[in-house]
């Protein structure tokens, strides 16, 4: 193996002087130098994550806002004891109650006109196997909410069943008693948006930081 060359100094020499005498000597450029160790010396930093749009998140919640009090919706979560029907929202006719479970009271249980589907006719049962008010210690009300309410009470673990912001995303994406409103059987008006739109706007919502309207 060959020695490295040795430099010679001199202690007037300065220290730049010396560097460009090593590098000269090495066969490397001053300005290549500079430039690797700029590039050593400073790593790439990361993009900086655009900061949630708290405008576009609250517009976003307005619309799924729209769904939630629709009455495919809000039928199911009332201030009462008892669910509520049709498109204007009045008490069920069989005056059926919550129940400690939200699935009725003995000898009128849900499941004894809701089937696990829809009945066919217009206005006959709707059905899903899940099919219940909320239970009544979790009531999730959305009846008589205005948008900022709902907003806060919605991401509210303490309010929703202990849903972080990916699970309530979840449960309205995904859940299949969630996605009778969006298939309610004959003679029932739909949501004003339909599922696709709905969880798009929700991931908006979600995305900008949950932001609630004022």
């Amino acid at each position: 193996m060959s020695e490295a060359p040795k430099i010679a100094t001199t202690n007037s020499e300065s220290s730049h002087g010396r560097l460009r005498r090593v590098l000269a000597v090495l066969g490397v450029s001053t300005c290549t130098a500079l430039v690797a160790a700029s590039i050593i010396a400073s790593p790439p930093q990361p993009n900086p994550q655009p900061k949630p749009d708290a405008a576009a998140s609250q517009a976003a919640f307005l619309q799924v806002y729209r769904v939630l009090v629709s009455p495919r919706c809000q039928n199911c979560h009332p201030a009462g004891d008892a669910p509520l029907q049709g498109d204007d929202s009045h008490i069920h006719l069989q005056d059926v109650k919550r129940g400690k479970d939200g699935h009725g009271v003995y000898g009128m249980r849900c499941d004894t006109c809701h089937q696990a589907t829809n009945l066919p006719g217009d206005h006959m049962p709707p059905g899903n196997p899940k099919w219940s008010l909320p239970s009544p210690d979790l009531k999730m009300v959305f009846v008589g909410r205005s948008a900022p309410e709902l907003c806060k009470q919605i991401k509210d673990p303490k309010q929703n069943g202990g849903r972080n912001l990916q699970a309530l995303f979840d449960h309205i994406a995904k859940d299949d008693l969630v996605g009778w409103g969006w298939n309610p059987g004959d003679g029932r008006t739909l949501p004003p948006l339909n599922r696709a739109e709905t969880v798009a706007q929700l991931k908006i919502w979600i995305d900008g930081g949950a932001a609630c309207p004022q």
